[in-house]
């Protein structure tokens, strides 16, 4: 009888090994708009929180990149592979991933590091409980747009037009307008706006003449992953014009900018990690709270200032966390 015993508790604890070690790999897909090597450096947060929680990437996690090479006509296409590969979650790195991630699938846990509102956006219904199958970090807040104005005209005390560049199709929303929080800061500056709206790169041929048109003395660039990959185009055209170009997110360059203040994207991929680990682990991705950035980045391009005359007054030297020279 001893021996039986004995026997059983064999055979299940080598049952029990066996399930173990054939258990499934987690398996993450990451879906980029850009190509291997400008996306290289914006994924360093991303790997670098999942190693922080402990994931060995070839080991005991799958990380599945896919590239849009700077084309959003390839997201869907690309989303549509990460469901066929069978990724137990996914991270949209931008408004149009986050996007083509949610007509590719409605049962895939999707985190997101996207947006500014949202609720407004149409992909949660609170930030507490967003509910549905996407939760994540928005890389914006509200506030945010009021303050970088407000650096702005300390930098460019003179300036009142300005051309603001957005890619309509890859803001999640489907709108192409800029962000109300925006336009109200800017008229409580006096600041007059004009739309320029980058839907190819073929768009940028008429830039030069809007600038030239609409007498802009500053252009300001809505960071999506497209506009960041025409982002030195655009600043080429600028400086022809001798205008500068105020930026968002330090973590794509600071060469072309005279001026980026925004959230270290960085540190945003890093907390997604948290999320991708949580549903991993069994959450629900409706259950998880949308995050904010907490940590801001002001860079200051005094080479670029040089260039264009542009004087830095000492207080924007002082507040600023890097300066490129």
């Amino acid at each position: 009888m001893i021996r039986f015993v004995l026997a059983i508790v064999l055979v299940c604890a080598t049952s029990a090994a066996t399930a173990q070690g054939v258990q499934k790999t987690p398996r993450v897909g990451v879906l980029y708009m850009g190509g291997p090597l400008s996306s290289e450096d914006s994924s360093l947060g991303f790997g670098r929180g999942m190693r922080e929680l402990g994931y060995v990437a070839g080991q005991n996690v799958v990380l599945d990149y896919r590239y849009a090479e700077g084309r959003p006509e390839q997201l869907a296409t690309l989303a549509a592979q990460l469901v066929a590969a069978h990724v137990d979650v996914i991270l949209a790195a931008g408004p149009g991933p986050l996007a083509a991630a949610q007509q590719a699938t409605t049962t895939i846990p999707i985190v997101t590091v996207a947006g500014s509102d949202p609720v407004r956006q149409g992909w949660a219904k609170t930030l507490a409980r967003p509910g549905g199958m996407v939760t994540g970090l928005s890389v914006t807040m509200p506030e945010l747009e009021q303050k970088r104005l407000e650096i702005m005209k300390l930098l460019l005390p003179g300036v009142s037009r300005i051309v603001v560049i957005v890619a309509p199709l890859e803001l999640g929303d489907g709108g192409d307008d800029i962000s109300s929080e925006t336009v109200v800061a800017a008229k409580g500056m006096g600041l007059k706006l004009q739309r320029f709206p980058l839907r190819s790169a073929g768009d940028l041929d008429g830039l030069a003449d809007a600038l030239r048109q609409g007498r802009a003395e500053a252009v300001f660039t809505v960071e999506t992953n497209f506009v960041v990959a025409n982002r030195k185009r655009i600043a080429e055209i600028a400086a022809q014009a001798g205008i500068p170009v105020i930026g968002e997110f330090t973590l794509f360059g600071a060469d072309e900018v005279l001026m980026a203040y925004g959230a270290d994207i960085n540190d945003l991929l890093r907390r997604a990690a948290t999320h991708v680990d949580r549903i991993l682990k069994g959450a629900r991705p409706g259950d998880l709270p949308i995050e904010r950035p907490t940590k801001l980045q002001l860079t200051v391009n005094r080479k670029v200032a040089r260039e264009l005359g542009i004087p830095i007054p000492r207080s924007i030297v002082l507040r600023a966390d890097r300066i490129v020279e």
